[in-house]
């Protein structure tokens, strides 16, 4: 079921969509009958014009055929009297010649007049003709557009049908919406009760809740104030000392690109020890040849210099090999460590001075040439433009060791480069090598366009040709090396600048070089700490063993420990009883080896006298009744016989009053002693059976404390979710319950809006159609 916010955000999406399309086709229908309206008034218009004009041409008509009338009656009068006049002319000649004059006269006039008058009636038959054509082409037009405009109206009075068809439509569906949104309101008005009735309860246990845990962080502080002697975190300057986390993955990557940049640095000096050494073979040939006569003492001097080339050029290669070797795998790698750096600054500084010792001297070496005879115009200029490219190169390389040596200060200085500076001072490196590329591309240029000048002269030797070649090869490799180093730069820069952040926890970065050295004397120890504390793992239980292990653990009430103990106590005490049963039958051989020597004693006295023998057999009696009680006041440990209800108490009370059989004496005490052992044992293993017992529940009832804790645990978290939960959800309440009344609020307005547009817009259809249906008539009348 979707909620109430996507229904109302989806009816004011097709709210709007139906007043955009509600305005533009009013407008497109406006616009029509606005276009109808001025085409209908011009057609008015040019219909009057031509009724007034139809009407002049039809007077004129009448007039001219009244005319015409008037001229034929005339006509007819005239040869009437003519013929009338004809016999009376016969008759008297003689006297009719004045008045057949007179007559002549008059036919004249009036052939004249006649002929003005077809003449006239002519043209005037003439423009009747053309302006009966004009009428009716006239007509035929306007008759054409007369359709043309019923077909329009018709095609746009269907259009205003099917717009208040879907008009209609959409209202009844904004109405159903309408509804629709109320009995959601109603139920959003409901469920916002039962919410605020949720939110008191919830209040409370907040309060609750708020109480409990401010009394416990005032616990937690004092505990804190009273147990945490030192906080290293607190000042950069300790925190500084804190090894931060190891970053294999980065101290890799920025080896990597270490040796990289070494393999460029080397391709480069390469390229820089023999630029040098074939312009120093240059100037031993050219302008003049050291062979044939002696050089300027300044390209003497040049020379010279250009010869130490290697002890400045290739400290740079080594230089960035110790910088390369002190980035490995167990160290840190920024800034503040990188303390080869500066070794590396100081021999580019170096070269540099180099540079600028040389660059006078070149370029008073290009000027002699330029004033050599053999030098024309255009090597005259190449010669300029490689002299300003000097000066541009000894520039860039200045610029770049500026900036190499500001990278080096945070190992060496702190105070003379600010962190904040880094990004940028990286960022500039990176355009000092796009400079030194350029230029390098710029000599490149120019030296070749000289070298080819230099070999069409007709005094270039072999030699030349040799030694320019060499120079612009070099030339090419030092411009390939640079573009490489310049794009390899801009390739990592980011990553550069990216990694400046790597350093201690909760800080800006390291504070000093020196506090820099001792993280990392102690990050040695603490590698060599843990190194010594690396121990070869015992083979551990798979992991299916150890749930299934746990889960019977867990569930029962004996566990594999308590039967183990179990196990090794009844050991110990089936050895206790081994060692007493061979006690007892130690015992019981020695009884037995007395009992032999007795009877033995018996039998012997018996033979040597037969005479005394019931004396002796009384007093063998009484000797073994005072043995018998020595034994038992042996095993007994007690001086005297002790009255008892037990077999020895019958015993002792028996042999006071009369004196039995020796065997059976003896049968009995065995008995006796054997019986007294099973009992003594059968309660000894009971006692052992419940001690067990209850050292097991014990154990299970640990256990299950041990789980309560656990569970007492992870219900206070859940505890303290729940009250986050609920404080959110009693802020999502309030902005909910705002933002619904606010949407409410918003949707009645928009709905009294959306009825007033309607029947602004029923209105304006009614219109049209009055409008549409009067030019309909006026058009059929027409």
């Amino acid at each position: 079921m979707r909620s109430p916010e996507t229904c109302l955000n989806n009816y004011k999406y097709w709210a709007r969509r139906f007043k955009r399309q509600l305005r533009a086709q009013n407008q497109v229908l406006k616009k029509g009958v606005v276009d109808e309206q001025a085409n209908s008034a011009a057609l008015k218009e040019q219909l009057k014009m031509k009724d007034q004009s139809l009407r002049k041409l039809q007077q004129e008509m009448d007039s001219l055929t009244f005319r015409n009338l008037q001229l034929a009656k005339r006509v007819e009068l005239l040869q009437d009297e003519l013929s009338l006049s004809e016999p009376r002319g016969k008759k008297n000649k003689k006297s009719g010649e004045s008045s057949s004059q007179l007559s002549q006269e008059q036919k004249s006039v009036f052939d004249e007049d006649l002929q003005k008058k077809i003449e006239e009636n002519e043209r005037l038959h003439i423009q009747f003709f053309e302006a009966n054509e004009q009428h009716k082409h006239v007509e035929a037009e306007l008759r054409s557009r007369l359709a043309a405009l019923e077909t329009e109206a018709a095609q746009h009075q269907a259009v205003v049908d099917g717009l208040t068809r879907k008009y209609m439509e959409t209202i009844e569906k904004l109405q159903n919406d309408k509804a629709k949104l109320e009995v959601k309101s109603q139920t959003l008005e409901k469920e916002a009760k039962e919410c605020r009735l949720r939110t008191e309860e919830c209040q409370l246990q907040l309060k609750n809740l708020h109480e409990d845990l401010s009394g416990r962080l005032e616990e937690s502080l004092s505990v804190i104030n009273e147990k945490v002697p030192f906080n290293d975190t607190k000042y950069s300057q300790y925190n500084a000392l804190n090894v931060p986390l190891h970053n294999r993955r980065h101290q890799l990557k920025m080896r990597d690109i270490a040796g990289q940049a070494l393999a460029f640095v080397q391709d480069l000096v390469t390229a820089l020890l023999n630029f040098h050494t074939y312009t120093e073979q240059r100037i031993q040939i050219f302008p003049v040849d050291s062979a044939i006569d002696t050089i300027s003492p300044l390209n003497q001097k040049f020379s010279q210099y250009l010869h130490e080339n290697a002890s400045y050029v290739r400290p740079l290669e080594e230089g960035m090999l110790h910088l390369f070797e002190s980035i490995t795998e167990d160290t840190v790698t920024v800034l503040e460590t990188t303390v080869k750096l500066k070794t590396f600054s100081e021999h580019l500084t170096s070269y540099i001075c180099f540079l600028r010792k040389i660059l006078p001297y070149q370029l008073k070496s290009l000027e002699e040439e330029c004033e050599s005879s053999l030098c024309t115009s255009a090597l005259r200029a190449r010669n300029l433009e490689l002299s300003q490219d000097m000066k541009k190169m000894t520039a860039v390389f200045e610029k770049l060791q500026t900036y190499v040596a500001l990278l080096a200060l945070p190992s060496t200085e702190p105070d003379g480069l600010l962190r904040t500076n880094y990004s940028s001072v990286l960022t500039n490196v990176g355009a000092a090598l796009h400079g030194f590329h350029d230029v390098m591309k710029d000599i490149s240029k120019h030296y070749s366009q000289k070298a080819t000048i230099e070999h069409e002269l007709p005094t270039t030797t072999q030699k030349l040709i040799t030694t320019n070649d060499c120079i612009l090869s070099s030339v090419v490799a030092l411009t390939n090396g640079a573009g490489k180093i310049a794009s390899f730069y801009s390739n990592n820069v980011d990553y550069f600048i990216a990694s400046l952040s790597y350093g201690p926890k909760a800080a800006s970065g390291f504070i000093s070089p020196l506090s820099a050295e001792c993280m990392l004397q102690y990050k040695k120890k603490a590698a060599a700490y843990m190194k010594s504390l690396r121990k070869p793992l015992l083979e551990s239980v798979p992991y299916e063993e150890a749930l299934s292990n746990r889960r019977v653990l867990l569930s029962s009430t004996e566990s594999r420990e308590g039967l183990a103990q179990q196990v090794q106590q009844s050991l110990e005490k089936i050895s206790k009883l081994e060692q007493e049963k061979e006690h007892w039958m130690l015992e019981a051989q020695l009884a037995k080896i007395k009992l032999e020597k007795e009877n033995q004693r018996i039998a012997d006295k018996l033979k040597s006298t037969s005479s005394g023998q019931l004396v002796g057999l009384s007093q063998d009696n009484a000797a073994l009744s005072n043995a018998a009680g020595q034994d038992e006041a042996a095993a007994k440990a007690v001086p005297e016989p002790v009255q008892s209800t037990s077999l020895i108490g019958i015993l002792t009370r028996t042999s006071d009053s009369e004196v039995p059989d020796v065997e059976s004496r003896e049968d009995l005490i065995k008995n006796h002693y054997m019986a007294r052992i099973v009992e003594l044992t059968s309660q000894l293993q009971l006692a052992d059976s419940k001690s067990v017992h209850f050292y097991a529940e014990c154990r299970a009832l640990s256990k299950r404390l041990a789980l309560a804790e656990k569970s007492k645990e992870a219900l206070t978290e859940e505890m303290k979710l729940a009250s986050q939960n609920i404080t959110r959800l009693q802020d999502e309440l309030t902005t909910t319950k705002r933002s619904y009344e606010d949407q409410l609020s918003m949707m009645s307005d928009h709905l009294c809006s959306m009825n007033e547009t309607l029947s602004k817009q029923r209105e304006e259809i009614d219109t049209l159609k009055m409008s549409s249906k009067g030019n309909s008539k006026k058009n059929k009348s027409r």
